[in-house]
């Protein structure tokens, strides 16, 4: 009897592992739906994109900033920046920590308010990541749906683009997303569309013009002229001219 309930629980927990602790990310996409909206966007090219045309990781957290989906736009995990999975992950933190119900702050808004001399200078160190969620689990795990991050609070602070607010059709605020693997411009670019084809960008107010929460380029000579200024992003195909038509080509919903 005890040997055949010990076999009963081993078979079980192979199944088990596979779902996704219970995190309260019900009000977020899915594994699937994240995954399916990321690589279409992604497979629109960096014509479309931008930057050096790279595959991406994607995050999402929910409003405790508990890490609900990590997803890869490649055939494997291989073929994106290893690194850039902790900092989607990240970025995803910081869009949903740093923006409130009525107020949406991206990850591009805070360069500059986080540099020396500005009002939030060293922001990006005052909050380290969750060491053991960042580099705990199998490698094989990463960018399923059992990744090690899914259901644990993954934290830092990331101050350049690429991390977004997520707020539903009520206008509610949900959570963050992140995008990681090519300019930060180029994660930019990509994360606003995600968020617009999952209909998560019912923005009520942000700082960029058109009161959206998109990337300001108007830092020139160390100075940004709104003071949530970001940098024109070097490599691959310049990111400019799109970033400032993305609240018309893909407007976010106001309420």
């Amino acid at each position: 009897m005890f040997t055949a309930a010990v076999a009963l629980l081993i078979s079980l927990q192979p199944a088990s592992a596979q779902q996704p602790p219970d995190a309260g990310c019900g009000s977020l996409p899915n594994y699937d739906q994240l995954k399916s909206a990321v690589q279409a966007v992604v497979k629109e090219g960096k014509s479309a994109n931008t930057g050096m045309g790279n595959q991406e990781w994607a995050a999402t957290v929910n409003r405790d900033g508990i890490v609900c989906a990590v997803v890869f736009s490649g055939p494997d995990r291989t073929v994106e920046w290893p690194g850039s999975r902790l900092i989607a992950a990240e970025k995803a933190n910081t869009g949903n920590a740093l923006s409130g119900p009525n107020f949406a702050l991206s990850t591009a808004n805070l360069y500059f308010p986080s540099q020396p001399g500005q009002s939030l200078y060293s922001l990006a160190t005052s909050a380290p990541p969750n060491s053991a969620a960042a580099f705990s689990g199998s490698p094989q795990q990463f960018g399923t749906k059992s990744d090690p991050f899914v259901g644990k609070p993954i934290g830092g602070i990331i101050v350049f683009g690429g991390g977004l607010a997520l707020y539903d059709k009520s206008g509610k605020l949900v959570g963050g997303l992140g995008l990681s693997g090519d300019t930060s411009c180029a994660d930019h670019v990509i994360a606003w569309k995600v968020r617009h084809k999952l209909d998560l960008d019912h923005v009520p107010l942000g700082v960029a013009p058109g009161q959206t929460d998109n990337m300001i380029l108007d830092v020139s000579n160390g100075v940004s002229a709104s003071g949530f200024g970001h940098p024109s992003c070097k490599g691959g195909l310049p990111s400019d001219e799109i970033i400032k038509r993305l609240p018309q080509q893909f407007p976010a919903s106001k309420r």
